[in-house]
């Protein structure tokens, strides 16, 4: 078996490592006669040919850090030592992959990191506003009050996703479910009905015919239909990866109707949000409104922060850098900036920003979640109809044939 250790040396230098034994108590013995003082021993898992697999089922969530974020913070408010704060969130951690970094991070810190410096070893779990909180945290000795912050902030921004999520999934499953049905009618009943109405010499309607071809076409080409689908959509979804696709499709989002104004509503919500949680924690604010571009989730976005964030470290009133991109912020949200820097409570300013637009986007939500139940009805009902349209008039046409 292979095990994991960490230890010091009589020199009290740290060591991390790996050694192979039958047992536990074996390796412990090893690594006492290299004169070693243990102070963690794991069990390593091999991993198994499935295990690619199984990491899709065990990444981090975001609801995973939260969780971790709102422990590790009130074990520091109850002023445990981070070490052993770190340790007891090892053992109560449940998610492997965030079991295994909570470890390495405790391990960088006993090996003289700081805080900060081990959470960055770790960008896909740990983001640039998260670190970089932190990190100002550390200058001033406020971490648990950062991690007070960090925690409050998550929590909000979870009920949030989940929130849109949840008005997402039912359009989105609903849809789906139409086209699956209406392609197996259109590919395996419709071919066996053509038959029908060749043989009775029925003269068939035009969407008769568009279905009986369409349906033909996926029986014959159904395969390299398959092999189409797949190729275009790793194409895109390697394009989409790129900094322009990312930038083309959000061009799309934002000029989409009713979608574009959404998600303006959600990148506004979501900068302000991060903003005053960095302004807060001590970071400058062109830096907080640079990072705040990174965590929005917008290409487009990102852009604009970044030369707004220029454009206030060249000197210009942030309230005017604003004004200046009103396609992106609306005119509000300069006017409050405004006033934010004549008060010199930029902070509390973004935090209004904050809940006027979380309060926005559950109204908007409610709406959405209330319309698209008609709007779905009416797209069902006309898929139906044409179905039924394409089948019923060729059996009105044999009748009349048979009289």
């Amino acid at each position: 078996m292979k095990f994991r250790y960490g230890a010091r040396t009589k020199d009290s230098e740290l060591q991390v490592g790996y050694i192979e034994a039958a047992t536990k108590d074996g390796a412990s013995n090893m690594l006492a006669g290299h004169g070693l003082y243990i102070l963690s021993l794991e069990p390593v898992e091999e991993k198994k040919w499935y295990g690619s697999f199984g990491a899709l089922f065990n990444r981090v969530r975001r609801k995973d850090i939260v969780i971790f974020t709102r422990q590790l913070a009130t074990m520091l408010e109850a002023k445990i030592s981070l070490h052993d704060s770190l340790t007891a969130l090892y053992y109560q951690t449940s998610n492997l992959v965030l079991r295994e970094t909570v470890f390495e991070i405790a391990t960088d810190i006993d090996a003289g990191l700081s805080f900060s410096q081990a959470l960055s070893k770790h960008p896909h779990i740990f983001f640039e506003f998260y670190v970089n909180l932190i990190q100002s945290a550390e200058v001033t000795g406020r971490i648990e009050e950062a991690m007070n912050i960090l925690a409050d902030f998550l929590e909000k921004e979870l009920v949030i996703r989940s929130r849109v999520k949840s008005a997402l999934i039912y359009p989105v499953f609903v849809i789906t479910l139409a086209f699956i049905v209406g392609g197996v009618l259109v590919a395996l009943v419709f071919p066996q009905i053509a038959e029908i109405f060749e043989e009775a010499e029925v003269q068939l309607p035009l969407i008769t015919r568009f279905f009986l071809g369409l349906g033909f076409f996926i029986n014959k080409w159904w395969f390299a239909i398959l092999i189409f689908i797949a190729v275009l959509a790793l194409v895109i979804a390697d394009y989409l990866r790129t900094e322009e696709g990312k930038a083309v499709l959000d061009e799309i989002v934002l000029n989409t109707p009713l979608l574009g104004a959404f998600f303006r509503k959600v990148y506004v919500s979501r900068f302000a949000e991060v903003a005053s949680v960095l302004i807060r924690g001590g970071i400058p604010i062109a830096q907080a409104i640079e990072i705040g571009g990174h965590t929005v989730g917008s290409a487009l976005y990102r852009e604009v922060l970044h030369e707004i964030a220029e454009s206030v470290r060249r000197g210009e009133l942030l309230s005017q850098a604003f004004a200046r991109y009103d396609r992106y912020f609306p005119i509000i949200v300069g006017q409050m900036v405004a006033v934010g820097e004549h008060t010199g409570k930029i902070d509390e300013v973004f935090i209004r920003i904050g809940n006027f637009y979380t309060r926005e986007i559950e109204a908007l939500v409610a709406n959405l979640i209330e319309l698209i139940q008609p709007v779905l009805m009416i797209f069902i009902g006309i898929v139906v109809a044409l179905l039924f349209a394409s089948i019923l008039f060729p059996i009105y046409n044999l009748i009349q044939v048979i009289q």
